[in-house]
């Protein structure tokens, strides 16, 4: 039988004598250390759509640098979206977009990977910078696109990699 493992506590929400309250972690003491998180989004197209986009374009134009664009600035601006995230000062923001070589074989859907690497220079990490990044890319996409077929989605929104701090590097199983 295996032993249940003790999850750590969550740095966001202090116990007080009222109940949890949720707080903002304060990071003063922390050395500043190079920072890095990459984090994907995909964007899943019925059969044939996504190839159409890659060879012309879409309904609203350049699809995927208006996405680039989008998700560097979404990434630029986390702290003001996610309420208890520090705002930070990027060094770098990068947004890819790649998509399968069989993109638009018949009856097979098409996705469309979008992955943000955001990198620092602080005392906290940008795992959160990049996945903002990678889902208002991601939303961007759907957006440039919808007019195409309303039943393009979004999924997989997750962190693959990050780098630095005291937890060093972490990666997830399979990317």
């Amino acid at each position: 039988m295996n032993e249940p493992t003790q999850r750590p506590a969550l740095s966001h929400v202090e116990e007080t004598a009222s109940g949890a309250e949720s707080r903002m972690v304060d990071v003063g003491a922390k050395s500043e250390t190079a920072r890095s998180a990459l984090a994907r989004a995909r964007v899943v197209f019925p059969p044939g759509v996504l190839a159409g986009i890659l060879r012309e374009g879409g309904p609203k134009g350049a699809v995927t640098e208006v996405a680039r664009a989008a998700g560097i600035l979404a990434a630029k601006r986390t702290g003001e979206l996610i309420p208890m995230c520090h705002p930070l000062g990027l060094d770098h923001v990068e947004i890819r977009f790649d998509a399968p070589a069989e993109a638009g074989d018949e009856g097979c859907a098409d996705a469309l990977e979008v992955r943000c690497r955001a990198a620092c220079t602080g005392r906290t990490g940008v795992e959160m910078e990049a996945m903002v990044g990678a889902s208002v890319a991601a939303l961007t996409v759907y957006d440039m696109t919808k007019g195409l077929d309303k039943g393009i989605r979004i999924e997989a929104v997750e962190l693959l990699e990050k780098r630095g701090g005291k937890s060093g590097t972490w990666r997830a199983d399979e990317h």
